[in-house]
């Protein structure tokens, strides 16, 4: 798409040859420079991100590592998943993410949580949900740890979708893939009101989703709403609704084969388990947020942000796990694998209405001022946070056996009635907060603050009766030194400490379904960032280590689920993004990570790598725009993974992989109306791999890639 032209060029020629302005005076006056900076609207380049914070901050000064997908990269590569994004980041892997159900992910090699990892417009979001992105103007990722944003939250990072907000749009979108998929998107918005003092914006879709796994289609209906006021001069308000349905069958994982061989010559286009009988997976989700702005001053604002998460989960699965009803395994006591022969046991597993909320108050208070030479950028504030489990104890029962190179044969479902509805987990946790930002000289910079947290967790069991209940108050520092030697370059060295939620312990231990007490977090961290001819340049060296959690097998034959020991992640990242040349734009970072546990006296789970993550990850993603061809560009990209366990033991290892992808743009004007094509085709050499081999409620599974898979989509603006 051509560069647009600036709009105010005419005039300032105008005013440029205009006699008047010198015959208004005698003398000339010689008027001061001006520099007018700008950013493409269809750039890969972000400038600033609120993920690392308590509001947009620019990246450069940022002092911490922080990935930014924008809405450009979203639309070339025709996301509808999570995964889908975070593959453009080398830091993040899957870890359990199946199709059909929500997804979890891996950042630095701790794994995310549900509870806590995910947010919309800096407020807390319910995780068990595959967020719709039609309405996101970007998504940003903090890698590392965020207890001063968040509070409780794992090491690994913390993500923040940030939501389109009014303008004057009117855009359509089509599109469909290699299996015939329908899709629908609408995208309309625009400014009332004598002064535009009022926005809407509203997103709506429907999508029929054609999944390359056999027995696994199902459909998906989003609409959202954001609402701008600007009531005053001095205040503002803000306020987002969505709501998605999204059913579709769940795609189990395999499991190592005699628990330690990795299954070979299977198709990802094979759903195990499958009966012709069974239910899809239904997810029934809403996110409401508001956000109200006062400006008391030029240097001081006060604000208060309420948001509501809600997700409904009917979880029907007709799910492969073990092999105890297999002959091949008789002589195994406790076989949570499948066979060597590839048998495994399928369970009729129904878990209807599971329900999950979250309620967020948030105020903050922010201004300037100095004090001596020093100038100030203050944060004061408090928040509260409920979230809430409701759900029955699940009905799980065996009903036959399947084998991995066999068709799926039919059983009869079980007869079992389901379990009465009772509050599971009710959780809420407060917090104190404050963020300065010191600035010494246009070279120095230093960032101090904390958040201190009160925890006030009760568990109850399947009756309702409370078997658990945590208070616990910590302070979680944070701390980072930042040098400017000029004003496109930033050093930095930063400290900060974290408290995560505690593991629950998988059924078949002795204390199965208790979860274990917070974990403290540490993390050191030292980066250089620099802006570059129009690339984001960066590069961050961390090390973060965390309590280990694992079940332990006992000297009588029985299984404990034990906190033991501590896993050490340290790492490098590498990552560019933006304008490489006049026709060529990129996003591009590497990840490298040695992972390990010591001290959990059990020497199965030291000495090497720990399961699911590679030493080397890398991530490119392209843009470019084909000369003497107005509107046309080549997309492309390839991601690579080296090898990795995918067992605890380090004794079963999945090969590393390559995945090439290849597309193009075209902008042109159809009758008038701009219009956008694209075809993205998603590995390219349709390369067999295992994406995702982690450990999910204290089992192993291994899932594998998506084949070659193509997509073809048209935007029209009106």
């Amino acid at each position: 798409m051509a560069s647009p032209q600036p709009r105010f060029s005419k005039t300032l020629l105008a005013l440029a040859l205009s006699p008047a302005l010198a015959w208004a005076n005698d003398d000339l006056t010689t008027l001061d420079t001006v520099t007018v900076h700008g950013q493409r609207n269809d750039s890969y380049q972000a400038q600033s991100a609120s993920v690392a914070g308590f509001g947009s901050a620019p990246l450069l000064d940022t002092p911490a590592s922080v990935a930014v997908v924008t809405r450009q990269l979203l639309d070339d590569q025709q996301v509808r998943l999570l995964s889908e994004v975070l593959k453009n980041d080398a830091s993040v892997g899957d870890g359990y993410a199946p199709l059909g159900y929500y997804e979890n992910f891996i950042v630095r090699g701790f794994s995310l949580s549900a509870a806590n990892s995910y947010r919309i417009n800096g407020q807390s979001l319910a995780g068990e949900q595959n967020v719709a992105l039609e309405n996101k103007q970007q998504v940003e990722l903090l890698k590392g740890l965020s207890g001063l944003q968040s509070g409780i939250s794992e090491p690994g990072g913390l993500l923040n979708y940030v939501t389109k907000r009014p303008q004057n749009v009117r855009s359509v979108t089509v599109a469909s893939n290699q299996d015939g998929e329908r899709y629908i998107a609408a995208d309309i918005g625009n400014w009332f009101g004598a002064e535009q003092q009022f926005g809407l914006r509203a997103n709506l879709a429907h999508e029929d989703i054609r999944s390359y796994v056999e027995h696994a289609d199902g459909q998906r209906d989003f609409a959202s709403l954001a609402l701008d006021w600007n009531i005053s001069s001095a205040a503002s308000l803000q306020l987002d609704a969505e709501y998605q349905s999204r059913e579709q069958p769940s795609v189990p994982g395999y499991q190592l084969l005699g628990g330690s061989q990795v299954p070979s010559g299977v198709d990802p286009d094979q759903r195990l388990g499958h009966q012709s009988w069974s239910k899809p997976v239904s997810i029934d989700s809403y996110n409401l947020g508001g956000r109200f702005e006062y400006r008391l001053s030029d240097q001081w604002k006060a604000s208060l942000d309420a948001s509501r998460s809600h997700v409904v989960i009917d979880d029907y699965s007709t799910f492969p796990w073990g092999c105890y009803g297999a002959a091949s395994c008789a002589a195994s006591a406790v076989p949570n694998y499948f066979s060597a022969e590839g048998d495994y046991d399928i369970s009729d597993y129904r878990n209807p209405d599971d329900t999950r909320r979250h309620d967020e108050l948030q105020t903050t208070l922010s201004g300037s001022f100095a004090s001596g030479a020093l100038r100030h950028e203050l944060t004061l504030g408090g928040s509260a946070l409920r979230r809430t489990i409701d759900r029955r104890e699940a009905v799980s029962e065996w009903i036959g056996t399947g084998n991995i190179y066999q068709d799926n044969v039919d059983f009869a479902p079980t007869s079992a009635s389901l379990n009465p509805k009772q509050r599971r987990l009710d959780s809420r946790q407060y917090g104190l907060f404050f963020s300065d930002r010191i600035s010494f000289d246009e070279q120095w910079q230093l960032l101090l603050g904390g958040r201190q947290v009160r925890l006030d967790e009760e568990e109850f069991d399947e009756d309702g009766i409370s078997k658990r209940r945590t208070r616990r108050s910590e302070f979680l520092p944070n701390a980072a030194l930042i040098h400017k030697p000029r004003p496109d370059v930033s050093l930095y060295l930063s400290y900060s400490k974290g408290l995560s939620s505690g593991g629950e312990a998988p059924w078949f231990a002795s204390n199965g379904g208790s979860i274990l007490a917070p974990t403290t977090s540490r993390q050191f961290e030292a980066g250089i960032k620099r802006d570059w001819q129009g690339l984001s340049l960066g590069a961050a060296l961390f090390r973060i280590d965390q309590a280990h959690e694992y079940t332990r097998s006992d000297a009588d034959g029985s299984f404990t689920y034990v906190q033991q020991g501590r896993q050490r992640n340290i790492g490098l990242e590498l990552s560019a993004s933006g304008q490489a040349s006049r026709d060529l734009q990129l996003s591009a970072s590497a990840s490298a990570i040695r992972a390990r546990v010591n001290g959990s006296d059990n020497r199965d789970h030291e000495g090497h790598q720990v399961i699911n993550v590679p030493r080397l990850r890398t991530s490119l993603s392209a843009d470019y725009r084909v000369p003497g061809i107005n509107g046309l560009a080549l997309l492309g990209g390839v991601q690579y993974s080296a090898s990795k366990y995918a067992d605890y033991a380090g004794r079963a290892k999945v090969g590393g992989y390559t995945v090439f992808n290849l597309g193009s743009r075209y902008s042109t004007r159809i009758q008038g109306y701009e219009t956008v094509l694209r075809l993205t085709v998603d590995n390219l050499f349709d390369k067999r791999y295992w994406r995702d081999v982690g450990d999910f409620a204290g089992d192993g599974y291994l899932f594998q890639g998506a084949p070659r898979t193509a997509r073809l989509s048209a935007t029209v603006s009106f």
